[in-house]
């Protein structure tokens, strides 16, 4: 897929998982105790959206460019976070929206390999004292950073790049590793739609290894027919909060027409495995 991440910050991926990572946060917030956040892919931290490399492609325009006028209530919470945080100049990658919601209480740790990239993000979170930054393998920082302490409960965000034909298999390594390690915590992986087989494999993959409580929210833009094409993206989320079924399905009923006007696209929210 070549996903260096700078070419597709702020397109409708971006804002369906980020979207879905602000109603995680908040539903992890509700306790006061103290959150953890392990974010294994972490990029940049940061994108200008007039950059050379989004400037190329112009993706943020078909995704967070379609929705700053939005007043649904719904997506209230995570475009506030947007305008705040610098859109449309600016979108923030993950590890920035998670650092924006820390209480003092909470850490994130963030992880980045890409040796320009993680320089970046050192930068990004230079006088944020609750992030630490790690230029690392993220599908290796699972076992050297799991489980978190002192924090019991928390996040892990995989977001890989998707640039090995293997991706979908080392992905779902990791979320197993994740809920072994981090049994308490929930454990959130990206994954792109291009046509369903791939999809399809990689969580028959994790039901068949027995975790349980999985729940595929997906956003496509058009039918998944076409493998050249990213056609939409999902977030397979492992021990959600409750009720967030519900949540993710209100989320995505919202941004769906607005970032697939042409009314192709499709809203899925469903349990790969319940409890």
């Amino acid at each position: 897929m070549n996903y260096r991440h700078a070419y597709h910050a702020g397109n409708f991926a971006d804002v369906t998982k980020h979207a879905l990572l602000v109603a995680l946060i908040r539903a992890l917030q509700r306790k006061e105790g103290g959150i953890a956040v392990l974010d294994t892919h972490a990029g940049c931290g940061v994108y200008a959206l007039d950059a050379p490399e989004p400037s190329r492609t112009q993706e943020w325009r078909g995704g967070i460019g379609r929705l700053l006028d939005s007043d649904d209530a719904a997506l209230a919470d995570y475009l506030t976070l947007m305008r705040r945080l610098g859109a449309p100049g600016l979108y923030p990658g993950s590890p920035r929206i998670v650092a924006e919601l820390l209480r003092p209480q909470d850490r994130l740790m963030a992880c980045e390999l890409h040796p320009e990239d993680a320089s970046r993000l050192h930068r990004v979170f230079r006088v944020t004292p609750q992030a630490a930054i790690h230029r690392r393998d993220g599908y290796e920082a699972i076992r050297a950073l799991l489980p978190p302490r002192p924090q019991t409960r928390g996040l892990v965000l995989l977001d890989p790049p998707f640039e090995q034909p293997d991706e979908f298999a080392r992905l779902a390594d990791a979320v197993a590793m994740a809920r072994a390690r981090f049994s308490t915590g929930i454990v959130a992986a990206w994954y792109p739609i291009k046509h369903r087989a791939p999809v399809r494999a990689f969580h028959d993959s994790l039901r068949d290894r027995g975790l349980r409580a999985l729940l595929a929210c997906e956003l496509t833009l058009r039918p998944p027919l076409d493998p050249e094409r990213l056609n939409g993206s999902g977030l397979l989320i492992a021990n959600p909060p409750w009720p967030f079924a519900e949540t993710a399905s209100t989320l995505l009923t919202a941004l769906l027409p607005l970032l697939a006007p042409g009314g192709e696209g499709a809203v899925s929210v469903d349990w790969i495995a319940e409890e």
